[in-house]
C-alpha cells in the first residue's frame, strides 16, 4: 500500500512537469505574440510590454516547478528528461532576454533622438511625411537631450573623408543597406539620405537621416541622426546604430 502510494505521488509530479512544459511554451508564445500583436495593431506596445513582463513571472514561477519535479521523481524516463530539459531551457530563455532588455534600459539613458552634431541636428524632410501623430515629433528636443547624449555617448561626432560627395554617397547607400535599413529618400544634391530601421520582434522604426557637406572637392563633412518613433528610451540603439555606420564608412574609405 505504502509502494502505491509512493507511485502515485511520482505520477502526479509527473503530471505536475508535463503541465510545467505546456506552461513553459505558453511563456514564448505569449513573448512571441506581444511583439506580433503590436505589429498587427491588436494593442498598444505598452500592452506588449505587460505581456512580455507576465511572461517573465511566469516563467520564474514554471522553471522552479520544472526543477522540483524532475529533482523529486526518482525513476525518470528519457522522455521524461527530455521534456524537463525543454521546459527548463525554454523558461530559461524566457528569463534572460527581458533581464537583459532590463539590463541595457537601465545602462543608457532615457533618450531616444541621437546626433553627431548636436549643434545643427541633420533634419528629417521625408520621414516627417511617413510618421503618424502616434510618432515623436521630428524636431530636435534640444538641451536636455543634448546634455544627456554628451554624457553617454561622449564619442559620436562628424566624420570627415577626403573624397567627392558622388563616392561618399554611394557608399553610404551601400552601408545602409547592408546593415539592414530601407532607405525612404536619397537625394544627392540635397546631400541627405534618410532610411528607416525596423526592430526582429516589436517591428518598432527607428528613423536615420544622414547630411553631407562639401568642404572642397576632395572632403566630405558627414553627420548622422538617428531617432526612434516610439518610446522614451531606445535602450542605446540609436547610438550604436550611429557608430555601425560611421565605422563602416571608415573601414570603406581605407579600402578606396
Amino acid at each position: 500500500m505504502f509502494s502505491a502510494h509512493l507511485q502515485s505521488r511520482a505520477r502526479n509530479r509527473r503530471r505536475i512537469m508535463y503541465v510545467g512544459f505546456v506552461l513553459a511554451l505558453c511563456c514564448a508564445l505569449a513573448a512571441v505574440g506581444s511583439g506580433v500583436g503590436y505589429r498587427l495593431g491588436i494593442w498598444h506596445f505598452v500592452t506588449g510590454f505587460q505581456i512580455l513582463k507576465w511572461s517573465f513571472v511566469l516563467a520564474v514561477v514554471t522553471l522552479l516547478v520544472l526543477l522540483v519535479c524532475i529533482f523529486f521523481i526518482q525513476t525518470k524516463t528519457r522522455m521524461d528528461v527530455t521534456v524537463a530539459l525543454l521546459g527548463i531551457l525554454i523558461c530559461l530563455a524566457m528569463i534572460y532576454i527581458p533581464y537583459s532588455w532590463k539590463r541595457m534600459l537601465d545602462a543608457h539613458p532615457y533618450i531616444h533622438d541621437i546626433t553627431t552634431d548636436i549643434e545643427d541636428p541633420p533634419t528629417f524632410v521625408i520621414v516627417g511625411q511617413i510618421r503618424t501623430p502616434d510618432h515623436h515629433s521630428i524636431e530636435y528636443e534640444g538641451r536636455e537631450v543634448t546634455e544627456e547624449q554628451v554624457k553617454a555617448y561622449p564619442d559620436l561626432e562628424t566624420l570627415v573623408l577626403e573624397k567627392n560627395l558622388e563616392e561618399v554617397f554611394g557608399i553610404a547607400e551601400r552601408v545602409l543597406t547592408e546593415m539592414g535599413l530601407a532607405i525612404v529618400s536619397a537625394d544627392i544634391n540635397e546631400g541627405r539620405i534618410e532610411a528607416t530601421a525596423t526592430t526582429f520582434l516589436f517591428g518598432f522604426k527607428d528613423d536615420m537621416v544622414i547630411r553631407f557637406k562639401s568642404f572642397n572637392e576632395d572632403s566630405i563633412a558627414i553627420d548622422v541622426r538617428s531617432q526612434s518613433r516610439v518610446g522614451k528610451s531606445d535602450l542605446g540603439q540609436n547610438a550604436k546604430r550611429i557608430r555601425q555606420f560611421m565605422n563602416a564608412l571608415k573601414l570603406e574609405h581605407t579600402k578606396h
